[in-house]
Formats: structure tokens, C-alpha cells, sequence
């Protein structure tokens, strides 16, 4: 689960880590207010989205007086902010987050997420602060620090220290950086975070260290251990279709494809999504119904992918073992009755009670493809896209 930058900030500070003052506003009055309540000469203006990027798209914006912020405010809201990580659509700003402005004289990027190669989590650190992580590890993965933790002794002063002094740090503001980090780890495993980014972190004129900007992301299987974050997800920053497939417990991420694809078990939705492409098609989606749905639940997958307008064929990949491969066919028919289906529809059924699937199917008087295994099946699903 994501959360916005203010709600990440809120998170931070209780855990000690140092952030600049700021308000939340929906409005340009509130904007204006919030400015004059910070009582600071320059003021920074953020679009309040679940996405990085936003500077360079015009989602963060410097005011000196309550009148620019009120008039910032009154343009931002409401744009559809489009950054590398919103893809071409954008995504509608909502909030805004008025907070105090600092002067600085360094940027750094300081981030911790769990490696699962080392099955450690880690902290990543790069004096290249302020600018696109990705972008430096792909140019200079020199400049970037990997300081693994070991579970049994905790983050230790030495690594927070050594870090510092890897980021050229020096005096006071290593013994302020070490501080930060480790608040910033305790936050991270006291939240059941998967991720707590810092871009960037700045060093003060004075010498302090700040979170300019924060991210965070949280285990969503672990969200029943904090109602509190839980109740921070914001609805309007989802798919809302990912939101309706949660509804109905089903594992659902979409996609810019045209082929729709409902699989039980998410090993054989990638290898279904990748069969697809390689047969020159694209997945519109990965849905994973699970290996214990009944009708019920195969009826709302099914919907769920039809609400897709950019589905053209519907790809229906189930290996029945917990899951009966008569009760999948039985919910594919139910929900293209409901729906009308109207695109084609391509089916692989193999496992426990296939042939009374396969029956099922072929009386149902719906227009159903059948195939023969995986490869068939993608074949004629990326066929049927490419024609209807």
C-alpha cells in the first residue's frame, strides 16, 4: 500500500526523523491559509500524488507570499499531473501540501527496502540526491551505497557512520546523519514497511540534516498489525479496478494490453502473460483467481476483466487441482450471460473434472474458443485481439 508524501512526513517525525513543517489543503483559501499559518518566507507547493516525478511535471512549485500560494494552489488542483510513473493518462491532483522552505547546500538519496537476494533489508544511499535513483544506478552504480542489516544485530552506529562518511559528510552533520538513518530504520520496521525513500535529503546551512521529501510503501499482509496506515489508503490514487478485485479477494494488477487474462495461481499468470507476448500479443492484465474460488468469485474476475474497455479477447487459462475446472467453467458461463459477452472468448481448461468443464462449455451456446494447451491457447487469443 501506497501513502502520500504529508502522510508519509506524519509517520517520520513520530519516529524522530527531522521534517520540514507543512500543511495539508484541498483548496486555494486553505492554501493561502496554511502559507500564512507556516509564517515563512518562501513556502513550497506539492501535488499530492502517488507518484516521483513530480517536479519536473510541474507538481512542485516555490511562493514567497499567501497570494502566489492561493494562486498556485487554484492551477494545481484538479491538473492532471502526468509524470514517468503516472504513464500517459496523468493523475488528477487532489491535495496539495504547503511546507515550509529551508536553505541547503546538499542533496542526498537515502532509501532501505529489503533485497531479496540477501534476504536482508538495506539501506541505498548516493550523494546524487534529488534526481531519479534508477537514472544513477544505470549511469554511475558506482555512486550508489548498499549497506546490508543483519536481522539479529540491528542497524549499528558503525554502519550508519561509515555510510556518512561514504557520502563525503563530515563534522556534526555525520553525527546528524546517523540519527536520521537510524530513526528512518525504526520507523521502516516498527510500520511494516516495504519501502522508506528520502529524496532528497538535504544538508542545512547549519549543518542539519532534512527530509525534503518522503516515500513510503507498506506490506499490505501486514496491514491488519496498523489500522492506522490502513485507514491512510487513499482510494482515488488506485485502479479502480484493483480496488473492486480486492472486494472480492482476487490478485489483480492491470495493464496496457488488449487480451484479458484470468489464470488460477500467479506462476502460471506470468508464464500465460509471457506465452502471450511472445505469441506477439499483450496482456491487459494479471489476474489471479486463486487455487480455492468458487463461482462467485470466477463470475467477478470475469466482469472485472470486461470492464476493461481495451479488452478485445479474453484469454481463460485455469489448471484445475484445488480448483475444479467445472466450477470454472461454470462461472465463465454465468458472467458472460450477465455481461452479453461480445469479444471473442479463448479457453484452456486441463486438470481435476476437465471434461465435465469442457461439456459445460461447449453447451453453453456461448461463442467459446477452445485449445488445446498454452501455446494454442495464446495463439488464437492474440489471433481473435488482432480481428475483432
Amino acid at each position: 500500500m501506497k501513502i502520500h508524501e504529508y502522510q508519509a512526513k506524519v509517520i517520520l517525525r513520530e519516529y524522530g526523523v527531522p521534517v520540514p513543517r507543512g500543511i495539508l489543503a484541498t483548496n486555494p483559501l486553505e492554501a493561502q491559509g496554511a502559507a500564512r499559518q507556516l509564517g515563512s518566507g518562501t513556502v513550497v507547493v506539492k501535488a499530492q500524488i502517488h507518484a516521483g516525478g513530480r517536479g519536473k511535471a510541474g507538481g512542485v512549485k516555490l511562493a514567497q507570499s499567501p497570494e502566489e500560494v492561493g494562486d498556485i494552489a487554484d492551477k494545481m488542483l484538479g491538473m492532471m499531473l502526468k509524470t514517468p510513473q503516472t504513464g500517459p493518462e496523468g493523475q488528477k491532483v487532489r491535495k496539495i501540501y504547503v511546507e515550509e522552505g529551508c536553505r541547503f547546500t546538499r542533496e542526498i538519496y537515502l532509501g532501505m527496502t529489503l533485497d531479496r537476494e540477501s534476504g536482508r533489508v538495506t539501506f541505498m544511499a548516493s550523494s546524487e540526491g534529488g534526481v531519479e535513483i534508477e537514472e544513477v544506478a544505470k549511469s554511475h552504480p558506482e555512486k550508489i551505497l548498499k549497506v546490508p542489516i543483519d536481522p539479529v544485530t540491528g542497524f549499528l552506529p558503525f554502519q550508519a557512520r561509515r555510510m556518512a562518511y561514504g557520502l563525503g559528510l563530515k563534522g556534526e552533520t555525520v553525527s546528524a546523519f546517523a540519527r536520521f538513518a537510524t530513526s528512518l530504520y525504526n520507523a521502516y520496521l516498527a510500520t511494516d514497511a516495504s519501502l522508506a525513500e528520502i529524496n532528497p535529503l538535504v544538508v542545512t546551512d547549519a549543518g542539519q540534516v532534512l527530509a525534503l521529501d518522503a516515500k513510503m510503501n507498506f506490506d499490505d499482509n501486514a496491514l491488519y498489525r496498523h489500522p492506522r496506515i490502513a485507514a491512510m489508503r487513499d482510494p482515488d490514487e488506485e485502479d479502480p479496478r484493483e480496488n473492486q478485485a480486492k472486494e472480492h479477494d482476487l490478485q489483480y494488477i492491470a495493464l496496457d494490453g488488449d487480451i484479458g487474462c484470468m489464470v488460477n495461481g500467479a506462476g502460471l499468470a506470468m508464464a500465460t502473460m509471457d506465452i502471450i507476448k511472445l505469441s506477439g500479443g499483450r496482456p491487459a492484465n494479471f489476474l489471479d483467481v486463486g487455487g480455492g474460488a468458487d463461482e462467485q468469485k470466477v463470475t467477478a474476475a470475469f466482469k472485472l476483466l470486461l470492464a476493461d474497455a481495451n479488452v478485445r479477447a479474453v484469454l481463460v487459462n485455469i489448471f484445475g487441482g484445488i480448483m475444479k475446472c467445472d466450477v470454472i467453467a461454470k462461472g465463465i458461463v454465468a458472467a458472460a450471460r450477465q455481461v452479453e459477452l461480445r469479444i471473442p472468448l479463448v479457453v484452456r481448461l486441463e486438470g481435476t473434472n476437465v471434461d465435465l468443464g469442457k461439456q459445460i462449455l461447449a453447451q453453453s451456446g456461448l461463442r467459446i474458443v477452445a485449445a488445446d494447451n498454452l501455446g494454442d491457447a495464446a495463439q488464437k487469443a492474440v489471433a481473435a485481439a488482432k480481428t475483432a
